[in-house]
């Protein structure tokens, strides 16, 4: 049975920037379920969903957050699941670093797989190579993909050596 990858964010304003994850994993063909859970806002709806997600047919899940981020660390003290951390560079980050650091700082006994600033789309293909770990039918998409990668910059260096 495929599993879904949950894409969460603490506001809205993130969603910009957490679109990245949503087009690669639906490039991918990979279930996903989006949702607005923020930490400081509606933490009761962090607490139920991180205790939950697991029962709910998610597998991975990808926390996007700004500012003082404690999304991804505050699901992942809560799930079993593996947390992909995105930070976001919010109106009111310090020029992202906030984001981060709070990111990636976590005590050991609560990891968060961290990707660079703004970083969703790496975190959705991290996502799915967790699941195609043991789904070779995602695994096969993701050679594809990488396969993909290679022949776009290929074209384009040939490209850049006529025009030289």
């Amino acid at each position: 049975m495929n599993k879904k990858v949950a894409i969460i964010m603490g506001s809205t304003s993130d969603l910009p920037v957490m679109q990245d994850a949503i087009d690669v994993l639906k490039e991918l063909e990979i279930e996903i379920q989006v949702d607005v859970v923020s930490a400081h806002r509606t933490p009761e709806k962090m607490f139920e969903f991180g205790k939950t997600a697991h029962e709910n047919g998610i597998a991975v899940i990808i926390a996007g957050a700004g500012g003082a981020a404690h999304l991804p660390g505050m699901v992942a003290s809560l799930s079993p699941l593996p947390v992909i951390g995105v930070p976001v560079k919010s109106s009111n980050s310090i020029d992202g670093w906030d984001s981060v650091l709070s990111i990636l700082q976590m005590p050991g006994g609560v990891p968060v797989a961290t990707v660079a600033l703004n970083g969703a789309k790496n975190a959705g293909i991290l996502a799915a190579q967790i699941l195609g770990a043991t789904q070779e039918d995602i695994r096969e998409r993701i050679i594809n993909y990488k396969e993909g990668l290679k022949e776009k910059v290929n074209k384009a260096a040939a490209q850049m050596r006529e025009n030289v």
